[in-house]
Protein backbone atom coordinates (compact mmCIF):
# COMPACT_ATOMS: atom_id res chain seq x y z
CA UNK A 1 0.00 0.00 0.00
CA UNK A 2 3.05 2.46 0.76
CA UNK A 3 5.11 3.78 -2.02
CA UNK A 4 8.32 4.38 -0.73
CA UNK A 5 8.88 6.46 -3.67
CA UNK A 6 6.76 8.92 -2.62
CA UNK A 7 8.61 9.63 0.61
CA UNK A 8 11.71 10.14 -0.79
CA UNK A 9 10.21 12.81 -3.55
CA UNK A 10 8.87 14.55 -0.35
CA UNK A 11 11.88 14.49 1.75
CA UNK A 12 14.19 15.55 -1.42
CA UNK A 13 11.31 18.97 -1.63
CA UNK A 14 13.50 22.05 -1.18
CA UNK A 15 10.77 22.92 1.76
CA UNK A 16 10.99 19.90 3.29
CA UNK A 17 14.66 19.61 3.24
CA UNK A 18 14.86 23.66 4.39
CA UNK A 19 12.93 22.36 7.62
CA UNK A 20 15.60 19.44 8.44
CA UNK A 21 18.01 22.04 7.84
CA UNK A 22 16.80 24.51 10.63
CA UNK A 23 16.55 21.26 12.99
CA UNK A 24 19.89 20.15 12.38
CA UNK A 25 21.17 23.96 12.74
CA UNK A 26 19.81 23.62 16.45
CA UNK A 27 21.50 19.92 17.01
CA UNK A 28 24.89 21.30 16.15
CA UNK A 29 24.61 24.06 18.03
CA UNK A 30 25.17 27.13 15.06
CA UNK A 31 24.19 30.24 15.13
CA UNK A 32 22.18 30.76 12.98
CA UNK A 33 18.97 32.50 13.00
CA UNK A 34 16.09 34.39 10.79
CA UNK A 35 15.67 37.86 11.92
CA UNK A 36 12.24 38.11 13.99
CA UNK A 37 10.09 40.11 11.44
CA UNK A 38 11.26 38.24 8.72
CA UNK A 39 9.26 35.20 9.88
CA UNK A 40 5.81 36.87 10.75
CA UNK A 41 6.09 38.67 7.23
CA UNK A 42 6.39 35.19 5.63
CA UNK A 43 3.37 33.68 7.41
CA UNK A 44 1.53 36.58 6.61
CA UNK A 45 2.36 36.17 2.50
CA UNK A 46 1.84 32.30 2.72
CA UNK A 47 -1.88 32.81 3.85
CA UNK A 48 -2.41 35.57 1.01
CA UNK A 49 -0.88 33.46 -1.85
CA UNK A 50 -2.84 30.37 -1.15
CA UNK A 51 -5.98 31.77 0.02
CA UNK A 52 -5.37 34.21 -3.54
CA UNK A 53 -4.73 31.15 -5.69
CA UNK A 54 -7.75 29.28 -4.17
CA UNK A 55 -9.74 32.16 -4.85
CA UNK A 56 -9.02 32.23 -8.21
CA UNK A 57 -9.26 28.37 -8.76
CA UNK A 58 -12.71 28.71 -6.95
CA UNK A 59 -13.94 31.32 -9.40
CA UNK A 60 -12.56 29.22 -12.45
CA UNK A 61 -14.04 25.96 -11.55
CA UNK A 62 -17.03 27.40 -10.44
CA UNK A 63 -19.41 26.31 -7.12
CA UNK A 64 -21.09 22.91 -7.36
CA UNK A 65 -20.95 19.55 -5.17
CA UNK A 66 -17.54 18.58 -4.61
CA UNK A 67 -17.42 22.55 -3.86
CA UNK A 68 -19.94 21.94 -0.97
CA UNK A 69 -18.99 18.50 -0.02
CA UNK A 70 -15.26 19.63 0.98
CA UNK A 71 -16.75 22.31 2.96
CA UNK A 72 -19.02 20.16 4.32
CA UNK A 73 -16.66 17.32 5.28
CA UNK A 74 -14.55 20.08 7.06
CA UNK A 75 -16.60 21.50 8.63
CA UNK A 76 -17.83 18.05 10.42
CA UNK A 77 -14.04 17.18 11.03
CA UNK A 78 -13.69 20.60 13.31
CA UNK A 79 -16.29 19.73 14.98
CA UNK A 80 -16.20 15.83 16.08
CA UNK A 81 -11.90 15.82 16.25
CA UNK A 82 -12.00 17.96 19.22
CA UNK A 83 -14.63 16.08 20.99
CA UNK A 84 -13.07 12.52 21.09
CA UNK A 85 -9.73 14.07 21.34
CA UNK A 86 -10.77 15.64 24.30
CA UNK A 87 -12.57 12.23 25.68
CA UNK A 88 -8.81 9.82 25.55
CA UNK A 89 -7.23 12.96 27.03
CA UNK A 90 -9.48 13.18 30.05
CA UNK A 91 -8.31 9.56 30.43
CA UNK A 92 -4.67 10.78 31.64
CA UNK A 93 -4.69 14.69 32.21
CA UNK A 94 -6.76 17.48 33.80
CA UNK A 95 -9.33 19.30 32.22
CA UNK A 96 -7.94 22.46 31.27
CA UNK A 97 -4.95 20.58 29.69
CA UNK A 98 -7.45 18.50 28.06
CA UNK A 99 -9.14 21.07 26.19
CA UNK A 100 -6.36 23.28 25.41
CA UNK A 101 -4.53 20.29 23.72
CA UNK A 102 -8.17 18.98 21.92
CA UNK A 103 -8.81 22.25 20.81
CA UNK A 104 -4.94 22.30 19.48
CA UNK A 105 -5.73 18.99 17.46
CA UNK A 106 -9.50 20.09 16.28
CA UNK A 107 -7.94 22.80 14.69
CA UNK A 108 -5.44 23.28 11.67
CA UNK A 109 -2.13 23.90 10.49
CA UNK A 110 -1.71 26.34 7.36
CA UNK A 111 1.70 25.68 6.87
CA UNK A 112 1.23 21.88 6.54
CA UNK A 113 -1.44 22.59 4.13
CA UNK A 114 0.62 24.57 2.03
CA UNK A 115 3.21 22.38 2.00
CA UNK A 116 0.64 19.41 0.98
CA UNK A 117 -0.30 21.94 -1.69
CA UNK A 118 3.19 22.47 -3.40
CA UNK A 119 3.73 18.53 -3.07
CA UNK A 120 0.76 18.08 -4.57
CA UNK A 121 1.54 20.59 -7.96
CA UNK A 122 5.25 18.99 -7.70
CA UNK A 123 3.99 15.59 -8.44
CA UNK A 124 1.12 16.56 -10.89
CA UNK A 125 -1.60 15.81 -8.99
CA UNK A 126 -4.91 18.27 -9.57
CA UNK A 127 -6.73 19.71 -5.99
CA UNK A 128 -9.48 21.99 -5.47
CA UNK A 129 -8.90 25.70 -4.72
CA UNK A 130 -12.16 25.40 -2.56
CA UNK A 131 -10.13 23.53 -0.24
CA UNK A 132 -8.38 26.55 0.99
CA UNK A 133 -12.12 28.21 2.15
CA UNK A 134 -12.44 24.22 3.66
CA UNK A 135 -8.81 25.48 5.81
CA UNK A 136 -10.52 28.84 6.96
CA UNK A 137 -13.75 26.86 8.10
CA UNK A 138 -11.97 25.01 10.37
CA UNK A 139 -9.48 26.69 12.04
CA UNK A 140 -12.12 28.88 14.61
CA UNK A 141 -14.48 25.52 15.82
CA UNK A 142 -12.17 23.86 17.63
CA UNK A 143 -11.34 27.14 19.55
CA UNK A 144 -15.18 27.10 20.18
CA UNK A 145 -15.50 23.78 21.60
CA UNK A 146 -11.85 23.72 23.33
CA UNK A 147 -13.25 26.37 25.70
CA UNK A 148 -17.35 24.85 26.17
CA UNK A 149 -15.59 21.61 26.94
CA UNK A 150 -13.44 22.77 29.62
CA UNK A 151 -16.56 25.22 31.19
CA UNK A 152 -18.72 22.32 31.24
CA UNK A 153 -16.40 20.18 33.22
CA UNK A 154 -14.25 21.99 35.16
CA UNK A 155 -15.47 22.66 39.03
CA UNK A 156 -17.42 25.56 40.17
CA UNK A 157 -16.93 27.36 36.97
CA UNK A 158 -18.16 30.46 36.02
CA UNK A 159 -19.44 31.02 32.23
CA UNK A 160 -19.75 34.63 32.63
CA UNK A 161 -15.48 34.56 33.02
CA UNK A 162 -15.50 33.44 29.89
CA UNK A 163 -15.25 36.54 27.65
CA UNK A 164 -17.09 35.00 24.87
CA UNK A 165 -17.35 38.40 23.11
CA UNK A 166 -13.33 38.49 22.68
CA UNK A 167 -13.42 34.55 22.31
CA UNK A 168 -15.45 34.97 18.96
CA UNK A 169 -13.56 37.46 17.61
CA UNK A 170 -10.31 36.07 18.31
CA UNK A 171 -11.99 32.66 16.99
CA UNK A 172 -13.67 34.47 13.87
CA UNK A 173 -11.49 37.89 13.26
CA UNK A 174 -7.69 36.76 14.15
CA UNK A 175 -5.35 37.69 11.61
CA UNK A 176 -4.43 34.56 10.05
CA UNK A 177 -8.14 33.53 9.27
CA UNK A 178 -8.83 37.12 8.28
CA UNK A 179 -6.71 37.30 5.85
CA UNK A 180 -6.78 33.87 4.45
CA UNK A 181 -10.78 34.11 3.71
CA UNK A 182 -10.01 38.26 2.32
CA UNK A 183 -7.31 36.87 0.04
CA UNK A 184 -9.66 33.93 -0.86
CA UNK A 185 -12.95 36.42 -1.59
CA UNK A 186 -10.24 38.50 -3.33
CA UNK A 187 -9.56 35.81 -5.88
CA UNK A 188 -12.85 34.57 -6.34
CA UNK A 189 -14.12 38.59 -7.29
CA UNK A 190 -11.20 39.23 -9.65
CA UNK A 191 -11.15 35.62 -11.32
CA UNK A 192 -8.71 34.69 -14.15
CA UNK A 193 -7.54 38.46 -15.04
CA UNK A 194 -6.74 39.14 -10.97
CA UNK A 195 -4.28 35.62 -11.20
CA UNK A 196 -2.71 36.56 -13.82
CA UNK A 197 -1.39 40.18 -13.04
CA UNK A 198 -0.17 38.73 -9.78
CA UNK A 199 1.15 35.19 -11.00
CA UNK A 200 5.06 36.41 -10.22
CA UNK A 201 3.75 37.23 -6.91
CA UNK A 202 1.37 34.79 -5.77
CA UNK A 203 3.53 31.78 -7.55
CA UNK A 204 6.55 32.87 -8.49
CA UNK A 205 8.05 33.91 -4.89
CA UNK A 206 5.92 31.37 -3.77
CA UNK A 207 7.80 28.27 -3.08
CA UNK A 208 10.96 30.23 -1.87
CA UNK A 209 9.43 31.83 0.77
CA UNK A 210 7.96 28.77 2.13
CA UNK A 211 11.37 27.66 1.79
CA UNK A 212 12.54 30.94 4.26
CA UNK A 213 9.45 29.62 6.56
CA UNK A 214 9.98 26.26 7.16
CA UNK A 215 13.87 27.04 7.90
CA UNK A 216 12.53 28.88 11.04
CA UNK A 217 9.96 26.38 11.39
CA UNK A 218 12.69 23.64 11.62
CA UNK A 219 14.84 26.08 13.72
CA UNK A 220 11.82 26.54 16.54
CA UNK A 221 10.50 22.94 16.37
CA UNK A 222 14.24 21.90 17.21
CA UNK A 223 14.24 24.17 20.11
CA UNK A 224 11.10 22.79 21.13
CA UNK A 225 12.15 19.42 21.73
CA UNK A 226 13.34 19.38 25.08
CA UNK A 227 10.07 21.14 26.62
CA UNK A 228 8.61 17.93 25.53
CA UNK A 229 10.43 15.68 27.76
CA UNK A 230 8.62 16.51 30.53
CA UNK A 231 5.34 15.60 28.86
CA UNK A 232 5.41 11.53 29.08
CA UNK A 233 4.85 9.01 27.02
CA UNK A 234 0.83 9.14 27.08
CA UNK A 235 1.14 12.78 25.41
CA UNK A 236 4.37 12.15 23.05
CA UNK A 237 1.98 9.19 21.36
CA UNK A 238 -1.05 11.18 21.01
CA UNK A 239 0.81 14.18 19.65
CA UNK A 240 1.52 11.17 16.46
CA UNK A 241 -1.43 8.83 16.94
CA UNK A 242 -4.30 11.13 17.21
CA UNK A 243 -3.65 13.04 14.01
CA UNK A 244 -2.98 9.78 12.11
CA UNK A 245 -6.54 8.43 13.63
CA UNK A 246 -7.91 12.46 12.09
CA UNK A 247 -6.03 11.43 8.71
CA UNK A 248 -8.08 8.20 8.76
CA UNK A 249 -11.62 9.26 8.89
CA UNK A 250 -11.29 12.10 6.84
CA UNK A 251 -9.54 9.56 4.16
CA UNK A 252 -12.91 7.32 4.72
CA UNK A 253 -15.15 10.01 4.61
CA UNK A 254 -13.25 11.46 1.03
CA UNK A 255 -13.66 8.07 -0.36
CA UNK A 256 -17.45 7.39 0.82
CA UNK A 257 -18.39 10.73 -0.48
CA UNK A 258 -16.35 10.76 -3.49
CA UNK A 259 -13.75 13.76 -4.11
CA UNK A 260 -10.13 13.49 -5.80
CA UNK A 261 -7.41 12.29 -4.95
CA UNK A 262 -6.02 15.78 -4.46
CA UNK A 263 -9.00 16.79 -2.37
CA UNK A 264 -8.76 13.94 -0.57
CA UNK A 265 -5.11 14.57 0.73
CA UNK A 266 -5.61 18.02 2.03
CA UNK A 267 -8.55 17.01 3.61
CA UNK A 268 -6.69 14.68 5.76
CA UNK A 269 -3.61 17.13 6.07
CA UNK A 270 -6.32 19.56 7.33
CA UNK A 271 -7.86 17.06 9.52
CA UNK A 272 -4.29 15.57 10.69
CA UNK A 273 -2.66 18.95 11.66
CA UNK A 274 -2.63 20.88 14.60
CA UNK A 275 -2.59 24.45 15.44
CA UNK A 276 0.68 26.06 17.06
CA UNK A 277 -0.95 30.24 16.02
CA UNK A 278 -4.07 30.63 16.37
CA UNK A 279 -5.45 28.01 18.73
CA UNK A 280 -2.50 29.29 21.81
CA UNK A 281 -3.43 32.81 21.36
CA UNK A 282 -7.15 31.79 22.26
CA UNK A 283 -6.14 29.27 25.17
CA UNK A 284 -4.06 31.48 26.54
CA UNK A 285 -7.12 33.73 27.24
CA UNK A 286 -9.86 31.40 27.56
CA UNK A 287 -8.10 28.45 29.45
CA UNK A 288 -5.30 30.50 31.05
CA UNK A 289 -4.86 26.68 33.65
CA UNK A 290 -3.57 25.00 30.41
CA UNK A 291 0.11 24.83 29.88
CA UNK A 292 1.56 26.47 26.80
CA UNK A 293 4.53 24.58 27.51
CA UNK A 294 2.83 21.53 26.84
CA UNK A 295 0.42 21.71 23.49
CA UNK A 296 2.59 24.36 21.71
CA UNK A 297 5.63 21.49 21.54
CA UNK A 298 3.29 18.79 20.85
CA UNK A 299 1.83 20.40 17.69
CA UNK A 300 5.04 21.97 16.94
CA UNK A 301 7.92 20.16 17.45
CA UNK A 302 5.91 16.26 16.83
CA UNK A 303 2.60 16.10 15.01
CA UNK A 304 3.89 19.50 12.83
CA UNK A 305 7.86 17.50 11.64
CA UNK A 306 5.85 13.95 11.24
CA UNK A 307 3.27 15.17 9.18
CA UNK A 308 5.47 17.31 6.92
CA UNK A 309 7.90 14.50 6.54
CA UNK A 310 6.41 11.53 6.80
CA UNK A 311 2.84 12.28 7.29
CA UNK A 312 1.99 13.89 3.81
CA UNK A 313 3.55 11.07 1.40
CA UNK A 314 1.74 8.04 3.45
CA UNK A 315 -1.44 9.73 3.54
CA UNK A 316 -1.36 10.01 -0.10
CA UNK A 317 0.21 6.28 -0.79
CA UNK A 318 -2.89 5.21 1.14
CA UNK A 319 -5.43 7.43 -0.73
CA UNK A 320 -3.88 6.78 -4.20
CA UNK A 321 -3.91 2.59 -3.21
CA UNK A 322 -8.12 2.96 -2.11
CA UNK A 323 -9.03 5.16 -4.97
CA UNK A 324 -7.60 2.80 -7.44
Amino acid sequence: MFAPGLILDNLLTPPVLFFCLGMLAVLVRSDLEIPQPLPKLFSLYLLFAIGFKGGVELHISGLHRDVATGLGLGLFLACVVPLYAFAILRTKIDTANSAAIAATYGSISAVTFITAVSFLDKIGVAHGGHMVAAMALMESPAIIFGVLLYQRTKKNGDADETGWKELLRDAFFNGSVFLLIGSLLIGLITGEPGGEALHPLVHDLFKGALCFFLLDMGLVAARRIRALMKAGAFLLSFAILVPALNAALAILLAKVCGLSVGDALLLSVLAAGASYIAVPAAMRMSVPEANPSIYVPMALAITFPFNVILGIPIYLSIIQALWK
